[in-house]
This record gives C-alpha cells, sequence and structure tokens, in this order.
C-alpha cells in the first residue's frame, strides 16, 4: 500500500489570536509543525499543541523560523550563520521541553517561510539550518523542498530527509513555490487541493502554473493552516488520499 504523510503547521496562533483551529486539525493530520515562537506562537498555545498532537497520535515538528513576529516569519533576514545557529537551537531547546511536558518526544524539524524558501538556494543559511539540527539532536528527520540545498547538506551530514510538496499552493516551472503576492499562489478548492495531495502520493507529479508536469516525490504532503479553509482542505485531502487507497501515515 502507498503510504504519506500528512503534516499541517499548529500554533501560529499569539496570545488571543487564533489563526486555525488546531484542536480540530490535529484529528486529522499525522504530522504537526509547531511553531516556535519566533515567528508565531505563546507558550500556551505551543503547549496545548503538544499535548492535542500526542493524544491524537500525531507526531512533533519543530516549525523554526526567523525571529519575525510581526512578519509571520515570512521576511528574508540577512543574518549571520552563527546567529541563526543559536536562534534554531534555542527554539528546538523550547518545542523539545514542551513535548516532553506532554509526554511526547520532539521528531522532526522543518524550517518555517521565508527561512524554508530561502535555504532552498542560499548556501550559508542552509548550512547553518543543518548545524543546529546536527548539534542538537543528529536523529531529528529533516523536512524540506525536492531539490533543496537544504536537503543535499542535510543528507550528505547523515540527516534523515523527508521531501515534502504543498497541496493548497502553485508551482513555477522550476519547482518553486509561486510567490503569495502572485494571483493563484494559493489554492482554495477542497477538490482541487485534495487531487493535487493524491498525484502526489500516486504519481509523484504536480503541474505548474505553466501546464507543464514537474517531477514532485515526497513523502510528506503538507496545507498551510493559515490558508482560508484550511480545515476543510486538510479534511478532503484525507479523504482524498483514503480514497485513492493511499495510507496516511508519519514518516516517524
Amino acid at each position: 500500500m502507498t503510504v504519506i504523510d500528512l503534516n499541517v503547521d499548529i500554533a501560529e496562533g499569539f496570545g488571543a489570536w487564533r489563526i486555525a483551529d488546531d484542536d480540530a486539525l490535529l484529528a486529522v493530520v499525522s504530522s504537526a509543525n509547531v511553531a516556535c515562537g519566533f515567528h508565531a506562537g505563546d507558550p500556551g498555545t505551543i503547549r496545548r499543541a503538544c499535548v492535542t498532537s500526542v493524544a491524537h497520535g500525531v507526531s512533533i515538528g519543530a516549525q523554526v523560523g526567523y525571529r519575525d513576529l510581526a512578519g509571520f516569519g515570512r521576511r528574508f533576514i540577512d543574518m549571520s550563520p552563527g546567529e541563526l545557529v543559536d536562534d534554531l537551537l534555542y527554539q528546538l531547546s523550547a518545542l523539545q521541553g514542551m513535548a516532553a511536558v506532554a509526554g511526547g518526544r520532539l521528531a522532526y524539524v522543518k524550517p518555517h517561510g521565508a527561512l524554508y524558501n530561502a535555504i532552498a538556494t542560499h548556501e550559508a543559511q542552509a548550512a547553518a539550518v543543518v548545524e543546529a539540527v546536527t548539534t542538537f539532536d543528529a536523529s531529528l528527520a529533516v523536512l524540506g523542498m525536492p531539490g533543496s540545498r537544504w536537503l543535499a547538506l542535510a543528507e550528505e551530514a547523515g540527516l534523515e530527509t523527508v521531501a515534502e510538496a504543498f497541496a493548497d499552493r502553485a508551482y513555477t516551472p522550476d519547482g518553486r513555490l509561486v510567490s503569495r503576492g502572485e494571483p493563484g499562489a494559493v489554492l482554495h478548492d477542497p477538490a482541487v487541493v485534495a487531487q493535487r495531495a493524491v498525484r502526489f502520493a500516486t504519481e509523484g507529479t504536480v503541474v505548474a502554473v505553466d501546464g507543464s508536469v514537474l517531477a514532485m516525490p515526497a513523502r510528506s504532503v503538507c496545507v498551510h493552516s493559515d490558508t482560508p479553509g484550511a480545515l476543510d482542505l486538510v479534511r478532503a485531502v484525507r479523504a482524498g488520499l483514503v480514497s485513492a487507497g493511499v495510507a496516511v501515515e508519519s514518516f516517524r
């Protein structure tokens, strides 16, 4: 049977502000990319996400990012590799503690937003993220974009790498995500998003915005929790995968 992981960003609210229904999302997915407080997430929100993840048997991943609450971590920061390593170690340590208190454990690392996009090609920052993970716990798996420098360097360092694809985002002909500022960059139709997820799982391909078919080998499929109607999208994706005979299970 074909097996694929379904991950979603979790704990991205802050204080009185809520981005998504984390509890409902965690009842559907197999892996949770938990914000670590730098791009989003406060201690209470993060702890609740860990507790709920453990209750549902969902793998806990650290969604580390730039220190940019105002920009939701979606603005590139030109920082030194050493400073980036320190910031990532701080975030990993915090989430590891919260996961342990909840009776769970940290299973993987997935960079967020602008950092995720930057390390697809930015050699120095990609190397810094690899250094942070290997220094902290080399047994952790890492998620990233297929063909990215980040995953290449992580594999060279002996880390378990997991390629992922985005069901709710459009792709350019070179296999990158269409900028969020462009029309059609974010997909909202549950049927379309589910169909794309099934194609990732069964064919390992995606149709880019110009109509070309790209190879997109993925062990995990992501839906963003801040996409409007995210819960409907995630439910449609899971239902579509199951209907296609694809088992939804965490890679960990």
